[in-house]
């Protein structure tokens, strides 16, 4: 695919915001606040940084992205169609009875789904597993891996951490969505995570911390990922859980919970006088 400037993916993840907040209203049901507090990774990942052709979703030397945190699905299946994985008239199908579009990923259902995913921290051996195969097979694509912070409650989870870290998984970069936010509250009330960056580099991994709202940011951290050749790498993303929509904006509630007709069209107001606002700093 041809990759997209820096000003192009600002764009592209708030049509992505935008494509989310249609499905959750048409849907009824669903995830808010992470779907739209990843869209810039997602935009980053698929317009730019990721090596993937969706008219051969089942290229052999593709990257590999495994969604973890499966609940998340409608900004990966936001960003698959407006790749060209499938049509975008489709996202409005949502949740709803017969569609490719479940609330968790099967990925014998959809092109561009890598792993079924819904009993959380199971994606992240996954994606190891992958990283292995991978290795073990002499083959050049990358692995990547969006996790949760929440997911890290998981015991399954710091088994992966140390498997990889111990195999020294250089072709698998996860990028951990910190928005600090999880279904029962405050990740730091429900179940402390910090120090994150000292528990990660204990287990043999190379750490970055971005903003992940930060376009620039998260292109450069992607690419020193791929210099490391001793270990896995973690981009710890900070996170604004609901970006973009004002009223939902840190707030843990919208976890996951969808918007109302008004409140659906209160967000889609404030992205798209959002988008003018970029598209016309860029002019």
């Amino acid at each position: 695919m041809q990759k997209l400037t820096a000003s192009e993916l600002q764009l592209k993840a708030n049509d992505l915001r935008q494509d989310v907040i249609e499905m959750l209203l048409e849907a009824g049901s669903g995830h808010s606040a992470g779907p739209l507090g990843t869209a810039d990774i997602f935009a980053a990942l698929y317009f730019n940084v990721l090596n993937h052709d969706p008219k051969n979703p089942k290229w052999v030397g593709r990257d590999r992205l495994v969604l973890s945190c499966g609940h998340i699905c409608p900004i990966l299946y936001a960003a698959l169609a407006e790749s060209g994985y499938f049509p975008t008239e489709e996202l409005k199908t949502l949740r709803k009875l017969g569609t490719r579009l479940q609330g968790h990923p099967h990925n014998l259902d959809l092109p561009g789904i890598e792993n079924s995913s819904g009993p959380l921290g199971q994606g992240f051996s996954q994606a190891i597993g992958m990283a292995l195969a991978a290795k073990l097979n002499h083959e050049r694509h990358r692995i990547y891996c969006i996790s949760s912070d929440g997911e890290h409650d998981e015991g399954q989870i710091w088994e992966a951490i140390m498997f990889a870290g111990k195999n020294k998984l250089n072709n698998l970069t996860v990028i951990l969505d910190r928005n600090n936010i999880q279904i029962d509250g405050y990740t730091e009330d429900v179940m402390p995570l910090e120090p994150l960056r000292d528990k990660y580099e204990a287990f043999n991994w190379h750490v970055l911390e971005i903003d992940g709202n930060n376009i620039h940011e998260i292109m450069d951290a992607c690419g020193e990922a791929k210099t490391i050749y001793e270990k896995p790498t973690i981009i710890i993303a900070h996170t604004v859980p609901g970006k973009g929509v004002g009223f939902m904006e840190f707030d843990y509630k919208w976890h996951g919970t969808p918007p109302n007709k008004e409140q659906a069209a209160r967000a889609l107001h404030e992205l798209r006088t959002l988008r003018g606002a970029i598209k016309s700093e860029h002019e």
